[in-house]
């Protein structure tokens, strides 16, 4: 019988696997080594660090991607959808705390926890005479801890409430698990608690990554990496001292040059062009991929593409003729044919059409190497941060630095009108990358999504073309998987949640 549970995560064997020995094969299956026996060279870490890589590239595409981002304004549901992430797509009575894609997600991160607690306690065990190994060491140990912070910030993201300084400390927050308990059944720990833990494993990962320096395109993490990670965490949190310090850091540093140019964006996404970086994880076509994003595009043959979702309209236009993101971001040469019906012009997310280097087939396969921090990112925390915390000078810097990059005209904008203008630059920049539900929740914003393209080929409804969010509404915050709490009386489940 299979327990999706976060308690019963099994240790990641297959990392071991690859860890051959000759000795006591009559004591253990051939295929497994034992955690104890896991943690003897430099080597077995550097396999277990492989490893939490391999699982980390499977955790930034497909459905962690899309659960949220269907959710949100900016796409609309094909007649063919088939009822992918239809729940969350409609904010229906039927998003239930039984969803296999929320549980698959929840699962997946706390099964992802397990091993890393699991290679944090086992890393101090390995002998590392040699001044080289003690630099792998940390290097891997520095990986695990931000790793783990990278975890936790999904689930409290997405698991709780927005933080609140107020109200952090007794907002319910997600189950803290730091070392493997079979029999324990934790209780939701604070916000504040678990972001104070996302920020120590910050903080470690930074002293032990000091010595990794951030390069473009970075396929692991650097201390750049961590950086970055701080100042997502630190915007959050409202510490826009500490939000903007840690990405002016990046932006100052000089090492991610923005791109300027039209072919340069539409290279960078497409052919995963490492220039704007900090950490884009690697990919192999045969045996080290990502999840794929194919519902964005889903290729029937060469002239008969089936997307599940479309972009809307609303949101193409936010993008003005000379912005160099358009064509990169969107794209009408995909023949869309829906239900056996054409509509031409219709425009498809292009952002993941697949690197051409990692097609299977003469068709894409829409796999992408994961981006998992871009230097993009960085200006628009520094601009967020800096408004925030009025110091709108500071704010235009980085606002207009991303802006003129892109092909915009600088904005002059103050008050209200500059936090629109931040707030619509991120939706433009981020678009389709996961950022959008969580951005709203922590603006305590609701939507109405956008204008379709073309209603004759989407779900009609006050649940798809029509629907309408209001602000805090319950659905921001996800449902804890039923099959957690059905099993641990401590898990409290979030309101309005079934």
């Amino acid at each position: 019988m299979k327990k999706n549970n976060i308690y019963i995560s099994m240790v990641l064997t297959v990392l071991v696997t690859i860890i051959t020995s000759c000795q006591k094969l009559n004591l253990v299956p051939v295929f497994e080594i034992p955690v104890n026996q896991s943690f003897s060279t430099v080597k077995d870490a550097k396999a277990w660090d492989g490893g939490m890589y391999a699982l980390l590239r499977n955790r930034q595409f497909g459905q962690y991607l899309l659960e949220s981002d269907v959710a949100t304004d900016e796409l609309n549901a094909t007649l063919d959808y088939g009822n992918n992430y239809g729940s969350p797509q409609r904010w229906d009575n039927t998003f239930l705390s039984t969803d296999q894609n929320l549980s698959a997600m929840w699962n997946a991160y706390y099964s992802n926890i397990a091993n890393i607690n699991t290679a944090i306690a086992g890393f101090p065990s390995i002998a590392t005479p040699a001044a080289s190994d003690v630099t792998s060491m940390n290097q891997y140990t520095g990986d695990a801890h931000l790793m783990r912070a990278w975890y936790y910030h999904k689930l409290v993201l997405r698991w709780a409430k927005p933080y609140e300084t107020a109200t952090a400390a007794t907002d319910p927050g997600v189950p803290l698990v730091l070392k493997f308990n079979l029999t324990e059944l934790p209780a939701r720990a604070s916000v504040q608690a678990v972001y104070t833990q996302i920020l120590s494993d910050i903080t470690q990962a930074e002293t032990l990554l000091a010595n990794v320096p951030g390069v473009q395109g970075s396929p692991y993490f650097t201390i750049d990496a961590a950086r970055a990670l701080e100042a997502r965490v630190k915007l959050d949190m409202h510490d826009y001292a500490g939000a903007y310090a840690a990405a002016n850091t990046l932006i100052t540093g000089g090492k991610y040059p923005l791109i300027t140019t039209q072919a340069g964006m539409i290279s960078y996404w497409k052919n995963d062009g490492g220039q704007e970086s900090i950490t884009q994880l690697f990919v192999n076509n045969t045996s080290e991929a990502p999840t794929s994003m194919i519902n964005y595009i889903q290729p029937k043959t060469a002239t008969n593409y089936d997307p599940l979702y479309v972009p809307t309209q609303t949101i193409i236009d936010m993008f003005g003729a000379t912005d160099i993101r358009k064509a990169a971001y969107f794209s009408s040469a995909y023949p869309v044919v829906i239900q056996g019906t054409p509509y031409p012009g219709i425009f498809i997310v292009a952002k993941y059409q697949g690197n051409p280097a990692l097609f299977t087939t003469a068709l894409t396969n829409a796999l992408q190497a994961p981006k998992i921090f871009r230097i993009a990112e960085m200006y628009l925390i520094a601009a967020e941060a800096s408004a925030s915390a009025s110091s709108e000078p500071n704010a235009l810097t980085a606002l207009n630095a991303l802006r003129v990059a892109r092909g915009e005209v600088p904005s002059v904008s103050t008050g209200a009108a500059l936090v629109q203008d931040i707030r619509d630059e991120r939706r433009r920049e981020l678009a389709f990358e996961g950022f959008r539900l969580d951005d709203l929740k922590r603006w305590h914003l609701g939507f109405t999504r956008g204008v379709p393209q073309n209603t004759n080929m989407l779900l009609q409804g006050s649940s798809y073309v029509g629907l309408t969010i209001a602000a805090d509404a319950n659905f921001f915050t996800w449902g804890i998987p039923f099959g957690d709490t059905s099993i641990n009386p401590n898990l409290v489940q979030n309101p309005g949640w079934q």
